[in-house]
């Protein structure tokens, strides 16, 4: 069956958001190559590093926006792989919804105590995958609201507000800046630090703009990122298109089969304790 495209010429996977658990998820994800949560795992280890020694926090608070069924907290807080989660769903083709949340609470439950010692709170607008990541334990807290469409509730807000450091891996394109700095200005006097990995065909530049406004300092890190191969000739066609109309060169990159991100970091200027970020050669480049 061929893969519809949505409004911005990406692949549209809006049928496996509103399953009730993640096997068809893992299933279609794994088969892609999606590897982005992987590269983006330790840049987000160091963010949390850095972020516990300058606040001196010891649990922060990490919102994920587009959290999905809770990966980048999976993949966090398990020290896991893509792959094993892929192994781990499609091994209980037969199970229900609550043995699944039961395998995966348990799962989380062997981990030693203060294995991670962070906070996960998700925001997505789809509603069963937020619920299944809240259930089994993967996220602490959730907020499902479209911050592109209307403000935050008070409740909502008050949770958006506990955020210490704000990251994603492939929701910029479907949101704008009116999600970010909705997001960023929750609490009235705390600013979050940032990592967004966003695709080369969508521009990083309005967000990092409405960011310079409250306060931010914001950096394009070296290299480039995989996020997964093209779901389709349609697909590959319309990004290399928009990347050719936006002056980006697809040579060895989109050209070959894979969408790329770059990694936009920032943070707000002055923050105590704390210098604005800098590459460090831990940080990780194209793989592929």
């Amino acid at each position: 069956m061929p893969v519809p495209l949505n409004t911005t010429g990406k692949a549209s996977f809006d049928d496996i958001y509103d399953r009730p658990d993640p096997r068809a998820y893992y299933e279609r994800m794994f088969d892609l190559d999606y590897c982005i949560p992987e590269l983006a795992k330790p840049i987000f280890q160091q963010q949390i590093r850095e972020y516990r020694a300058s606040a001196r926090i010891a649990t922060p608070t990490v919102l994920d926006i587009g959290c999905s069924y809770g990966v980048n907290a999976a993949l966090l807080r398990l020290d896991t792989t893509i792959r094993d989660l892929a192994e781990h769903y499609a091994a209980a083709p037969d199970s229900d919804r609550v043995e699944l949340i039961q395998r995966d609470r348990a799962r989380l439950a062997s981990l030693p105590s203060g294995s991670t010692d962070v906070r996960f709170l998700g925001m997505d607008a789809a509603r069963p995958a937020l619920d299944y990541a809240y259930e089994a334990g993967f996220l602490h807290d959730v907020v499902h609201v479209d911050l592109e469409a209307s403000e935050p509730s008070d409740e909502q807000r008050a949770l958006l507000a506990s955020a210490d450091l704000i990251v994603s891996t492939g929701c910029i394109g479907y949101v704008t800046e009116k999600t970010v700095t909705r997001a960023a200005t929750a609490h009235p006097r705390k600013r979050p630090w940032m990592a967004h990995f966003v695709l080369r065909m969508f521009d990083f530049s309005p967000i990092a703009a409405e960011l310079t406004a409250l306060g931010y300092h914001t950096e394009q890190a070296p290299g480039l990122y995989e996020q997964r191969r093209f779901a389709s000739e349609a697909e590959q066609a319309h990004v290399l298109n928009t990347l050719s109309d936006i002056g980006v060169d697809a040579t060895g990159r989109e050209d070959r089969g894979w969408l790329y991100a770059n990694l936009y970091v920032s943070r707000p200027v002055p923050y105590p304790h704390a210098e604005p970020y800098h590459h460090t050669d831990t940080d990780t480049e194209d793989t592929h």
